[in-house]
């Protein structure tokens, strides 16, 4: 089974990105944060030798009603994990799920603690009573998703920004590529330097927040 796939992107298409690894090219589909942040990262690197190439957590889906294997593709381990529990709601499988998740798993995450009806109704596919049905399967499992802070019952969680995702994941790369961090590690060492300084906004500020703890 295929769990990580390390290449280059040939090709995008609205849903998801032809990855070429090993010489062999993947057909990999992404929710649209994913996309976005995939293809905008893969431009961005300056070495024009590794340009277009990215990491990604696999989730493999293959049933009788779907003999074809899937490919879903996420840029995190976290991004997976909440994919693979958002899939547990009923009449929610992986092919819904990942058209649906058109907003980052943090605000997702932070509107199901929040039982936001309305905003998971904006989901694409996701009507009221499905909403409900996400609220009442989910709440109380996705805290860990949502990044610092607590849930109040009467004010809604403020989200992580996408930007603050972004630069979680600039900085990881570093830390567990060139840095020889575990991924684990890496993670918890973010997370902490966001809990101690939530006003971080660069990748130079977090990296400056972290290595001041470990001085």
């Amino acid at each position: 089974m295929i769990g990580y796939i390390r290449g280059t992107i040939l090709r995008h298409e609205p849903d998801g990105i032809l990855l070429l690894a090993g010489h062999i090219g993947y057909e990999i589909l992404l929710d649209p944060v994913t996309l976005a942040q995939a293809v905008a990262g893969a431009e961005n690197q300056e070495r024009e030798e590794d340009q277009g190439e990215i990491s990604l957590y696999i989730y493999y889906h293959v049933t009788e009603r779907q003999p074809k294997p899937v490919l879903i593709g996420f840029l995190a381990p976290e991004d997976k994990e909440f994919f693979q529990l958002f899939i547990t709601v009923s009449a929610i499988g992986p092919m819904k799920a990942i058209k649906a998740l058109t907003k980052p798993v943090s605000e997702v995450a932070s509107a199901i603690e929040n039982k936001d009806v309305a905003f998971l109704s904006q989901l694409s596919g996701i009507g009221k009573r499905t909403a409900e049905k996400i609220i009442a399967t989910l709440r109380g499992k996705v805290v860990e998703f949502i990044g610092t802070g607590g849930v109040n019952e009467d004010v809604p969680v403020a989200a992580v920004p996408v930007e603050r995702e972004g630069i979680s994941r600039q900085v990881g790369d570093v830390l567990v590529e060139q840095l020889g961090h575990s991924a684990a590690s890496a993670q918890r060492m973010i997370k902490e330097a966001f809990d101690r300084n939530p006003s971080i906004r660069t990748p130079e500020d977090l990296f400056d927040e972290i290595y001041q703890e470990n001085r």
